[in-house]
């Protein structure tokens, strides 16, 4: 059982209880994100395990009505054990993911996986354009550029803030300068890239309002996207004028996944507060 303070951020540990969320959400005009929980194999069963196990999800949203899409993480489906498991791990996915008429995410995770992730998300762009999209994050130093090499490139970009605790070398610290080069990295997104590659990872007011008056300037079709169990009524709020999408996360490592959010950061402590408070 999961408990009430997780039950939350969870949508249950099977596919069928993601799936009955994915429907919920659908008739307020949310459209669903599914992630299978699991992250940091260094056993290529494993790796190999979850692929198919997203394989098997993508078959079962190909047989509902549901504009479900799917997102997975790098280290869960191997680049933690080689390049190569990734690559053919996530080019199978997103084969099925085309198969089955599903958009298919890549998260991104700490700065040491960037390049290899960005590598991989672009041949799998090569291999189904359009179909494939993937994660910055605006409190990395390199974001611009990873920006601007993906802006050439058949796929979306999800633009979040960062919640890895990352080392200054690489990253801005300062909640300030992360807000600056947010704003700065959705400026370029409306600017430069095509309807439908740009998605708006933030639950921050102020993003939102940005969002919107970058929207209505350049005429970019966007969406946001907004996690499970934070600010629910202002995502339902927002679907009445704008197309908004929920990550919703299930699993049986759903005590791995809050405890690992949670620890990352001490921002994501006050965050799961706040979310559970309101």
């Amino acid at each position: 059982m999961i408990p009430p303070i997780a039950d939350r951020f969870v949508a249950g540990e099977s596919p069928a209880t993601a799936l009955a969320h994915a429907a919920s959400l659908d008739d307020g005009g949310v459209n669903a994100i599914l992630n299978l929980l699991g992250e940091h194999y260094r056993d290529r069963r494993d790796a190999d395990a979850d692929a198919d196990a997203y394989v098997s999800l993508l078959a079962d949203i190909a047989t509902t009505d549901l504009d479900a899409r799917v997102s997975v993480k790098p280290s869960q489906i191997g680049v933690s054990v080689s390049e190569d498991v990734f690559r053919e791990n996530l080019l199978r996915i997103v084969d099925a993911a085309a198969d089955s008429d599903v958009f298919c995410w890549v998260d991104m995770e700490d700065h040491a996986t960037t390049d290899v992730t960005l590598d991989v998300v672009e041949r799998a762009a090569e291999t189904h354009p359009g179909r494939v999209g993937v994660a910055l994050q605006a409190n990395l130093r390199r974001t611009a550029g990873d920006l601007e090499r993906l802006a050439d490139v058949p796929a979306a970009v999800r633009l979040v803030k960062g919640a890895y605790d990352e080392p200054a070398s690489v990253a801005y610290t300062d909640k300030a300068a992360v807000n600056e080069q947010y704003r700065a990295g959705l400026d370029y997104l409306f600017a430069h890239y095509d309807d439908g590659e740009v998605a708006v990872g933030s639950h921050d007011p102020a993003m939102i309002d940005h969002a919107k008056t970058l929207a209505a300037e350049h005429g970019t079709d966007f969406e946001f996207q907004m996690l499970m169990g934070v600010r629910e009524d202002a995502q339902f709020a927002l679907a009445e004028e704008y197309a908004v999408a929920q990550y919703v996360p299930y699993g049986g490592k759903w005590l791995q996944y809050f405890y690992r959010r949670v620890a990352e950061r001490r921002e994501n402590l006050v965050f799961a507060a706040r979310a559970v408070l309101s």
